[in-house]
């Protein structure tokens, strides 16, 4: 008996019509869809006259279907992978069960088609020929934080997604790291209300401050790569970050990142320099 194939098949992001004929096809073929809400993609699939049986396939039960659906693979069904928008496996379900399917040898195939972020990369202006997806924007503090220190020595365009009700949040933490960084957020890509904002992390904030957003978003930042800071020495920095702190009444980790965003100097070059006693050298 030949073994079946786990297919992974993009789905539309908003717009039905944004599917392939080669997803029609395929999801009209197999034997079984797993999907990630069920109800959300039986409309899609009853929109497209699919009347092949849907199983759920989510965080909550990955484990356990991944074992049932490389059982089936293993009996020669065929098996569609769908999130409820998208291509599966970005920042969506499906990294478990591709990954054992193709540990256990199993052909795995590309439906490929709608993607929010390379949708939202492609009319972004930013630049393309680097980039790098984040998934969504940390939550705790701290991890956006250490992420934010690592943007700073990556000359690329970063992409995030992010909720409505926490977007201008985030766009503010971005302008308090990266003031002049080229920004765009994009909601509700392929329908109706579809809009491209772009701008300062700190302007493209204003707008939403006064449109309140609807819908996913995807926030993307270009930032350009910090000087290493070769040339100049612990004494000063050092010395900045005191003369700030003086001047400014500012706390030390405020000082430490407004030097690092004078200087465009990484903040954990000027951190380690602030911190570091001159006797130590």
């Amino acid at each position: 008996m030949d073994a079946g194939c786990l297919y992974v098949v993009a789905t539309p992001i908003g717009n039905l019509e944004d599917i392939t004929a080669r997803a029609v096809r395929i999801l009209s073929e197999v034997h079984v869809i797993a999907a990630e809400d069920t109800r959300h993609s039986r409309r899609l699939l009853d929109h497209f006259g699919i009347l092949t049986p849907v199983r759920s396939y989510h965080e909550h039960n990955e484990a356990v279907r991944t074992e049932e659906f490389v059982a089936a693979l293993a009996e020669g069904k065929n098996i569609a992978l769908i999130t409820d928008a998208g291509t599966p496996c970005i920042s969506d379900p499906g990294y478990r069960i591709v990954h054992e399917a193709r540990k256990a040898g199993f052909p795995v195939a590309a439906i490929p088609g709608p993607c929010a972020v390379t949708a939202a990369l492609s009319v972004s202006g930013l630049p393309t020929d680097a980039f790098t997806f984040h998934g969504f924007f940390p939550r705790k503090p701290g991890d956006a934080n250490r992420l934010m220190d690592k943007m700073t020595e990556w000359s690329t365009t970063h992409i995030f997604y992010e909720s409505p009700n926490r977007l201008t949040a985030t766009l503010g933490r971005l302008a308090d790291e990266f003031p002049d960084a080229q920004v765009v957020v994009a909601r509700e890509l392929t329908k109706k209300f579809e809009e491209v904002v772009s701008g300062t992390a700190g302007s493209v904030q204003e707008h939403f401050n006064h449109a309140r957003p609807r819908g996913e978003c995807v926030v993307l930042i270009h930032t350009e790569s910090a000087d290493p800071g070769a040339s100049l020495d612990d004494e000063a920095i050092r010395a900045q970050v005191a003369d700030l702190m003086a001047s400014e009444n500012l706390s030390q980790r405020d000082a430490i990142r407004r030097v690092s965003q004078m200087l465009h100097v990484p903040r954990n070059r000027v951190y380690a320099a602030a911190t570091r006693s001159p006797w130590n050298r």
